[in-house]
This record gives structure tokens, C-alpha cells and sequence, in this order.
């Protein structure tokens, strides 16, 4: 394949949600530029809210998103409150507003999820994203690769990175479909809904993200969209639920039977939302390996993890700016570019992965002595200070740390 007429790599990138956009800007502000193709007709509104933590927030700084979020993000006051199932009794809260800055440089945030993806696509220069654009396949030919679409035609690349999910297109071409860990069903699905802010309750509009914990279950809530509405994310056993898609619904009431006997103000929050997203979460084990050759893999497509510690977003972006920076600082040679980025992040993203994947226990806990075990550490537990491993990594200064 002919390199680009500047000498700089081609580079494809699959998937234009946030990883992929984040991708793109931080390519743009390093002197590279990219395509990035999108499988869906146009970016719209999907998802709900998420947190935006300190190591999230000083990257999307420096592309300029935050000031794109000014009046729409919600810098929250309060976060880690976690609340008792049956009686809304606070064993532990942190006090953000005073220590999070103090600590890490940067505030925390709650945003809508169309919020930030429109804050990040604005960094995007004109005429690098390609709606529906399907990618089915990716093949690696020499040092380059060629990438098949949906609609027939094909397009080469000296890079590919897939930015494409966890049913990601791309993975294959990294490890091959026999090498694949295939992606289980976790047993726990999540129900995702907004509720307007003048139908909320109190408690719920305040600057705070606060956790909800029970048997079996817990509920996340905090304002997004400038206060203008709360986002309610919860958890509850699967059953025989399957459906790993952010556009499945189901009933409100099926939500609300899912916290029969929770503190009725709870109830009440619940009994606002709108027709609650319902999906199954996947529970995929760490990939030892994101790359082959011109091709590599970021976000959910290299790092799936369970949402309980909010940084899924976040390893995303930090996944744009190390691979943004590796590019640049050696553009004549991709494949090793690609190596290092994966050096810099695999260890950083596992240890997120699996300490994840082990809160789901904690938070559902039955009501006995493990659980008061758990409620007694939590109110003499500081998690912004435990978790500054998390929120004090800057990728672009100090990518190796983790």
C-alpha cells in the first residue's frame, strides 16, 4: 500500500462514540489526522448519564470539551454517598466539593451522555467522521491493512484502530476469531431512565451522586444536563435477560418491582422516569494483547469492564491521548507506536477491570454480618483518597503509571 501523499500514516478509526472521538481529537491536536467511521445514520442522543472523575476531566481540558460542557456538566458537591436500601440512612458520603480539587487539580462532574459526545465531536476537525459506515471485517495486509464495509467497498489504512465496542468488528483481526475469549453473560442487568427535575424529589436534585446498596440490587442517581434532570442508573439479577443493547426498553413498573420494599422515597424517584434502557452486562476476562501488527484496539473493545467505579468513559479518553501521543512520536513506524500505547495502558486498564468486576459483590450484599462488616468500613472509608491511584493518573504525563 502507498503511503499518504505527506507521509504521515493513514489512519482509520472504527467506532465514533466517545473513544472514537476522543481518538480523532487527540489526533488532530498531536498534527495527525484520521477518518473515523461510524456505523450509525447520525451521532444521536443514546445512553444516559455518566461521571466525568478528575482523570477524565483534565484531558478533556486540553481539547477544549469541558468549555463546550460549561452549563451542562454538573460539578457534583458530593459523591461516594452511599445510601441503606430499606431507610435511605447515609453510611458514608465524601465531601468533593472541598477535597477533589484540593487533591487531584480538577473538580468531578455528572453528564448527560449526548452532552459529552457532542463536546468531544466539536474537537473533531470537519469532514474526518463518516456516518453509516459499517465495518464487517478488517484484514492485515503487510504493513497496512484494508478494511470492509457493509455496503461492499473497502478502504486501506496504515493504522486501524477499532474503537467499535465489545461486539467489536475489529478484535478478530487482533486476535483472531479461534483466540477470542467469548464475552458472557454476567447475570446482572441494568436499567437506565431520566427523570425531569421538577418531578424529583429533593434528595435527588442536589449536586450529589449517590448509591443506593441492597441485596442483590443497588441504584445510582445524580443531576445531569445543567440540573435540568436526574439520571438513575440500577442493577438488579438478570434472570433470564440477555439483551446487551443501549436502545432495548422495558416498563417502569418492571423497574419499580425490581426495588419492592426499598425506602418508599426511592420508589417514588423511580415512578418518574420515563421508559427505562434495559440492557444485560457482558463480563468479558482481560485481553492480554491489544494489537497485531497496524492494528489495535481501544475502549470497550480492548477493556470491557462492569460500570461500579464510572470509568468506562474515562479509560477510553485515556486510551486516545497515550495512543494519540505514541503515533506522533513515531509515525514512521505504526506497528511499534501501537506496541508501546499497549505497553503504557494494558496494566492500568486490567487492574480497572478487575476491581470492577468485584464491586458488584460488595454493593449487593444480603443483609447480615458481611454486610454490616461492609457498612462499618464504608463509614470509615475516604474513597476519594483510596481511589487516587484512579483520579491523580495524568495519561500524557505519566502513561506507564498505574
Amino acid at each position: 500500500m502507498a503511503p499518504s501523499p505527506s507521509g504521515t500514516p493513514r489512519i482509520a478509526v472504527v467506532g465514533g462514540g466517545i473513544g472514537g472521538l476522543a481518538t480523532a481529537a487527540f489526533l488532530d491536536r498531536a498534527g495527525l489526522s484520521c477518518t473515523v467511521h461510524e456505523q450509525a445514520p447520525a451521532i444521536t442522543e443514546v445512553g444516559a448519564g455518566l461521571v466525568l472523575a478528575p482523570n477524565a476531566v483534565r484531558l478533556l481540558r486540553r481539547i477544549g470539551a469541558m468549555d463546550r460542557l460549561r452549563g451542562r456538566a454538573v460539578p457534583l458537591d458530593v459523591g461516594w454517598e452511599f445510601r441503606r436500601w430499606a431507610d435511605g440512612r447515609v453510611l458514608s458520603a465524601e465531601n468533593l466539593a472541598e477535597a477533589c480539587e484540593r487533591l487531584y487539580g480538577e473538580r468531578t462532574y455528572a453528564v448527560h451522555r449526548a452532552d459529552l459526545v457532542a463536546a468531544v465531536a466539536a474537537a473533531v476537525p470537519p469532514g474526518a467522521l463518516r456516518l453509516g459506515r459499517r465495518c464487517t471485517s478488517v484484514s492485515v495486509r503487510g504493513d497496512g491493512a484494508e478494511l470492509r464495509f457493509a455496503d461492499g467497498s473497502v478502504v486501506g489504512a496504515d493504522v486501524v484502530i477499532g474503537a467499535d465496542g465489545v461486539h467489536s468488528a475489529v478484535r478478530a483481526a487482533v486476535l483472531g476469531t479461534e483466540q477470542q475469549t467469548p464475552a458472557t453473560y454476567s447475570g446482572i442487568c441494568a436499567f437506565r431512565a431520566t427523570v425531569p427535575a421538577e418531578r424529583a424529589p429533593d434528595f435527588a436534585r442536589r449536586p450529589a451522586q449517590t448509591l443506593w446498596i441492597g441485596p442483590g440490587h443497588h441504584l445510582v442517581h445524580y443531576p445531569v444536563s445543567g440540573r435540568r434532570a436526574v439520571n438513575l442508573v440500577a442493577f438488579a439479577p438478570a434472570g433470564d435477560y440477555t439483551v446487551e443493547s443501549w436502545s432495548a426498553t422495558a416498563d417502569v413498573e418492571e423497574f419499580l418491582a425490581e426495588f419492592a420494599g426499598w425506602d418508599p422515597r426511592l420508589q417514588d424517584l423511580v415512578r418518574h422516569a420515563g421508559r427505562p434502557g434495559r440492557w444485560a452486562l457482558l463480563d468479558r476476562a482481560p485481553l492480554t494483547r491489544w494489537s497485531r501488527g497496524p492494528v489495535t484496539l481501544l475502549g470497550d473493545a480492548a477493556h470491557p469492564m462492569f460500570p461500579f467505579f464510572a470509568q468506562g468513559a474515562a479509560q477510553s479518553i485515556e486510551d486516545a491521548a497515550v495512543l494519540a501521543r505514541c503515533l506522533a512520536d513515531d509515525p514512521g513506524d505504526p506497528a511499534a507506536a501501537l506496541r508501546r500505547y499497549e505497553r503504557q495502558r494494558i496494566a492500568r486498564t486490567t487492574r480497572l477491570q478487575e476491581v470492577s468486576h468485584a464491586r458488584a459483590h460488595v454493593n449487593h450484599l444480603p443483609d447480615g454480618p458481611e454486610q454490616e462488616a461492609r457498612d462499618a468500613a464504608l463509614a470509615g472509608a475516604d474513597p476519594l483518597v483510596a481511589n487516587g491511584w484512579i483520579y491523580a493518573h495524568d495519561a500524557e504525563a505519566d502513561p506507564a503509571a498505574v
